[in-house]
């Protein structure tokens, strides 16, 4: 993939994520894609174990906002690392704010693994 190709993977990622959709979200990824948080020690392997989470993430706000990105691509590598804010709506009203980073690792068109380095509480939890 191309630079241009790797930012519009990773933007449609998101816009899945903050649209509350599952199936455009899995068409990013590999069925054996693998989703870590690493700064809370989670690993999921698979798209069931990973729809699970979205379905929790989104169960527990209204809604979800990644914004202000700053992508850096490794064409050569497959590779691409995004810089973003995070502005999650709790179920209250209230807003959480945080900076966060993931890295993508790319198989073919999709993700196979992705690793969230996140600011503050879990709110991508296993269970």
């Amino acid at each position: 993939m191309q630079r241009d190709e790797l930012v519009a993977l990773v933007e449609k990622y998101f816009a899945s994520v903050d649209g509350g959709d599952f199936e455009a979200l899995r068409s990013t990824l590999t069925d054996e894609c693998v989703f870590t948080v690493e700064t809370h020690g989670i690993e999921l392997k698979g798209i069931k174990p990973i729809s699970g989470m979205f379905d929790r993430l989104w169960a527990e706000h209204k809604a979800v906002q990644h914004k202000d990105f700053t992508h850096v691509p490794d064409v050569d590598a497959g590779r691409i690392a995004s810089r973003f804010t995070v502005v999650n709506t709790e179920l209250n009203g209230d807003l959480t704010y945080k900076s966060n980073c993931n890295f993508f690792e790319v198989e073919g068109d999709r993700f196979s693994r992705v690793a969230v380095y996140m600011a503050g509480p879990n709110t991508l939890r296993d269970s």
